[in-house]
């Protein structure tokens, strides 16, 4: 285990502020500080207030995680940070403050993909990925279907949200049943009480001539608003632990009757489900059912590891040592597209592998997303350091 790589990772592409630190595939330190309970009486997420509270978090977060594995920055590998997608100036804190301690400590830095880190956490709860590994990530802004032959170097779309993501339509319907924010857990709290088969609610892109991977919840979304208004029009109550319950059922049966199908037409057999909406329980007991009738081998983190968190960060990091990618760049950008095709953001100049290395698959430098356009802020490498 010593001989495993030590880093620390730092998460900060919405309203959590997370550091951790592993060893290999194992989890020494997992610290987070949240700001979703500001951003509760907006009933949504507000860029500029999840910026100014990473900024104040950031340094007293580190140190927390650095005490809780019991390490001194000095012993660090690595440092590992999300580069996007994200809310651009959340991301920027982040990825500035990465570049800091890394340069102050003479230690590499990566920047990472937050989609590929969802799904590279589960290395932390079940060991080493199997290879390809099919996963299912749900959360407020994203519901995708990705396939991974090589999580550091080879992670491909299959499917996405063509509109609202899962976690942003549990968000609006409990917004519409005045349950706060955020939706989720308000959401599968009240649907435990109420009947999944109450209210027939739409299924989206489930026709046989739909995408079959693909997903839509706005429809949805605009069926349970409208059914929640007629109600409310006619005078009667709103049975709000049957509409949990048969929106949750809608969501959730959509979200793994894509997934097992994408498994059998793979040739995989192993689904991995991560993201927030990944805690919910009717999803997990549903996955569980699903891919046992197939047999498929289900993974899913622990809750606390689905939520965004510095835990998943490390763990990418982690591996993109262990495997020798290459390192970014000192002017690695805040990238709010970064697409998950590329797990991470390699300095452009680095040199690719002589033919017949060992990790010769490395695709890092054959990327075709262009890093070139505008960043906010963004700081040359040579007015930054010199």
């Amino acid at each position: 285990m010593a001989d495993e790589p030590l880093v620390l990772g730092i998460e900060t592409s919405c309203d959590e502020t997370g550091v951790g630190i592993v060893r290999g595939h194992t989890l020494l330190a997992d610290a987070v500080a949240s700001s979703v309970d500001t951003h509760a009486r907006f009933g949504g997420v507000v860029p500029e207030i999840a910026s100014r509270a990473h900024l104040e978090a950031m340094v007293p977060t580190i140190e927390r995680a650095l005490k809780e594995a019991g390490i001194a920055a000095s012993d660090l590998d690595g440092i590992a940070v999300t580069a996007g997608p994200g809310l651009a100036g959340a991301l920027l804190v982040g990825v500035s403050a990465a570049k800091a301690y890394a340069y102050a400590l003479g230690k590499p830095l990566y920047g990472v993909n937050h989609l590929a880190s969802h799904i590279c956490v589960d290395q932390l709860e079940h060991g080493a990925l199997p290879e390809p590994t099919m996963a299912l990530l749900v959360s407020g802004g994203h519901s995708s279907l990705l396939l991974a032959p090589d999580i550091t170097s080879d992670v491909r779309p299959l499917g996405s949200t063509i509109d609202d993501a899962a976690g942003e339509a549990f968000d609006k319907v409990a917004r519409v049943l005045n349950l706060g924010f955020p939706g989720g857990p308000v959401i599968d709290k009240y649907a435990r009480e109420g009947d999944p088969d109450a209210i027939a609610f739409p299924r989206g892109l489930t026709g046989p001539r739909d995408a079959p991977y693909d997903f839509s919840f706005s429809g949805l979304k605009t069926a349970v608003a409208r059914w929640i208004e007629a109600k409310r029009n006619a005078g009667e109550d709103v049975p709000v632990a049957h509409v949990a319950a048969s929106f949750q059922e809608a969501v959730t049966d959509v979200l793994t009757r894509k997934a097992v199908r994408a498994c059998r037409d793979e040739g995989v057999d192993h689904l991995m489900i991560g993201g927030g909406v990944a805690a919910n329980s009717r999803l997990r007991a549903m996955a569980e059912e699903r891919c046992a009738a197939a047999g498929i081998t289900l993974r899913v983190p622990r809750p606390k590891l689905c939520t965004d968190n510095g835990a998943m960060v490390a763990a990418l990091g982690a591996e993109m040592v262990a495997r020798n990618r290459a390192t970014s760049a000192w002017d690695l950008p805040a990238d709010s597209s970064l697409p998950v095709t590329e797990p991470h953001v390699p300095d452009p100049s680095a040199v690719a592998p002589a033919p017949g290395d060992s990790d010769s698959h490395d695709h890092s430098h054959s990327h075709s997303h262009d890093h070139n356009h505008d960043h906010i802020h963004e700081l040359s490498r040579k007015n930054l350091y010199t």
